[in-house]
């Protein structure tokens, strides 16, 4: 993001980041590592509740969360803090690599999934990514959780009456959607559309608005049921990102 100066020039805003963790050393840690990258960390919390509070007050760009938390899981802090601003990117930093703990912070919302055997940079490249929309995830997790992403479009949807036909798409938020369920980030998408990254982002908004879906995860499993996700050469890279 930039802004402009008194000179007429530009200048960086830097990425504005909470971290919540219930380990007082490893959050001040966390946050000590990013303050001195560059980015500005404006919030931290130790339990769910805090962390709602202060992630509605200070309106992050990026949350680095927990899983385990006193008070509220992580997966009910994502859901909350997604649900009352979706502008708000979650990274989750967990100990855990369980298949059911990924998948479950993914469908509350998270576009992110570290280990916290990451070393620093990984962190903070993973950070400044998740701020532009690119779902990062720990080499391994990736395809994992675009697997789940085809499975959950093998399931039947729930029986509806009188279902209004489907919104038309643009033929542009159609590419869009289709580099989506092929496992793209949004700056991947960006550089293979020649958009701007923000542009990518306003045509998935309007997607969203149009289906009237909530999450990535839901966008993705709509593309996949309608066969936009075909083979090509757009797969799931081997560094593990989306």
């Amino acid at each position: 993001m930039t802004v402009g100066t008194a000179g007429g020039g530009e200048t960086e805003r830097p990425v504005t980041v909470m971290v919540v963790d219930d380990h007082p050393m490893w959050r001040d840690a966390v946050a000590r590592d990013l303050t001195e990258a560059g980015l500005d960390v404006v919030a931290t919390a130790g339990d769910g509740p805090e962390a709602i509070r202060r992630a509605r007050a200070a309106r992050p760009q990026v949350l680095v969360l927990d899983l385990n938390l006193p008070g509220a899981s992580g997966v009910r802090v994502c859901k909350e803090v997604v649900a009352h601003d979706p502008a708000v990117r979650v990274l989750v930093l967990s100990a855990s690599g369980e298949h059911t703990d990924v998948l479950e912070a993914v469908k509350s919302g998270a576009t992110g999934y570290l280990l916290k055997s990451a070393a620093r940079e990984e962190l903070v490249e993973a950070v400044h990514r998740t701020a532009v929309g690119d779902p990062v995830f720990t080499p391994g997790l990736a395809g994992l959780v675009l697997g789940e992403y085809r499975r959950l479009a093998t399931e039947p949807p729930p029986a509806a009456s009188g279902e209004p036909a489907a919104p038309r798409l643009t033929d542009r938020e159609t590419e869009v959607l289709r580099l989506v369920a092929k496992g793209l980030g949004y700056k991947q998408i960006a550089q293979r559309l020649v958009i701007s990254h923000r542009t990518v982002q306003n045509h998935v908004q309007n997607t969203l608005g149009k289906l009237q879906l909530h999450n990535r995860v839901e966008l993705v499993r709509y593309a996949i049921e309608r066969g936009l996700d075909g083979d090509g050469d757009c797969d799931v890279d081997a560094g593990g990102d989306m």
